[in-house]
């Protein structure tokens, strides 16, 4: 008896991380008609969908590290003048 409880236990806990592990693949999924049209709109916000995104929908490392780097130089401006 126990090692069926021990057995079903796997099972449920294979069951779980399998679970997660198709949540996660899907978050990683390129993103669908939404970022292709907000590319293909030629908007001209800085967002990393719009500026960063490739036909394939993933995102550009340049792209990305660019608009890190103005949120970092935006908050440290904010934290300047925060500080009398």
């Amino acid at each position: 008896m126990r090692a069926a409880f021990s057995i079903l236990a796997l099972v449920i806990t294979l069951a779980v991380v399998l679970f997660m592990v198709k949540q996660q693949a899907r978050s990683l999924q390129p993103a669908g008609s939404a970022s292709a049209s907000a590319s293909a709109s030629g908007s001209a916000s800085n967002s990393a969908s719009g500026a960063g995104a490739v036909p394939g929908g993933s995102v550009r490392p340049e792209a990305v590290r660019q608009e890190v780097q103005q949120l970092v130089d935006q908050a440290a401006a904010r934290a300047s003048e925060a500080q009398p």
